[in-house]
């Protein structure tokens, strides 16, 4: 059984490609730019440019399973040439934000609710997984963190389970090798729910750096990153902060029901980081 992994430049696709390998299952490791990839040993990597339907054919050759990331541009090129190349189960990366109630307006949720529709409406056996936020968004505050800049929050209350990508890669590995795991949705969630000046307190205790938080509002949140972020991905986010602002994020159980282990805390996660966070 060859499955492909997309996306491996990704957390997620990197180790997950990893786990594989490490149990002895036959795996491709697949992305845009298959050159730049730092894989083990023996794994062979292709082209796959979930942007470029001409990649697809020779990527899915042989393969048995997909672990897909959540590209809707050309789906539907993806799912034909798979059904063609005798690819029997997609493990598809979505995200819980489909599940949220104004997921038809959200363009974060919208792209993930078109691939998950393409595959459900496949013949191909599905596998949804629909982690929330990642720990890695962490990462968005470290610049400010180590340079002792406040970090700015528009909504420091809004509420999240964040989880560990290494709980993501597991999860998927779990899925891809038992049956009886596969054709069903999973809710993806770190073990607590934190807000988002708590998760700043837990990365500045684990980094030992003193950090302040300073609310501001939506509209300077999102000039501050429009330099690297559409306006609608902006708007998305702020208007999913509003809406979880002072409320408890939901933990679900599904991470350690595929992983057979409870979900790592944020706070391991930020002290297995705490470099990135320190000046």
């Amino acid at each position: 059984m060859l499955t492909l992994v997309t996306g491996c430049r990704g957390q997620v696709g990197s180790a997950l490609v990893s786990l594989l390998h490490g149990g002895g299952h036959a795996v491709r490791a697949g992305s845009r730019s298959p050159a730049e990839l730092s894989l083990p040993a023996g794994v062979p990597s292709v082209a796959c440019d979930l942007g470029d339907p001409s990649t697809f054919a020779a990527a899915l050759e042989g393969v048995d399973s997909v672990f897909l990331y959540a590209e809707p541009s050309h789906i539907t090129e993806f799912l034909a040439a798979a059904q063609s190349a005798g690819v029997t189960h997609i493990a598809l990366l979505s995200s819980s934000s489909v599940l949220d109630p104004d997921a038809g307006s959200n363009p974060i949720a919208a792209s993930h609710h078109t691939v998950e529709q393409a595959l459900t409406g496949s013949p191909l056996t599905t596998t949804l997984l629909r982690p929330g936020a990642f720990a890695g968004n962490a990462y968005q505050w470290s610049e400010s963190i180590r340079s002792g800049r406040p970090v700015e929050l528009p909504y420091p209350h809004s509420g999240t389970s964040p989880i560990d990508e290494a709980d993501i890669a597991e999860a998927a590995l779990a899925v891809l090798t038992d049956a009886r795991l596969q054709g069903s949705a999973y809710h993806l969630t770190g073990p607590e729910s934190f807000t988002a000046a708590e998760q700043v307190e837990l990365l500045a205790a684990a980094s030992g750096s003193p950090v302040t938080v300073r609310t501001v509002t939506r509209a300077d949140w999102k000039a501050a990153v429009s330099p690297y972020m559409p306006e609608e991905i902006a708007e998305g986010l702020l208007d999913y902060w509003a809406a979880t602002d002072g409320s408890a994020a939901e933990v679900t159980g599904d991470t350690e029901k595929l992983t057979g282990r409870p979900a790592r805390s944020f706070a391991a996660w930020a002290a297995g980081h705490a470099s990135a966070f320190r000046a």
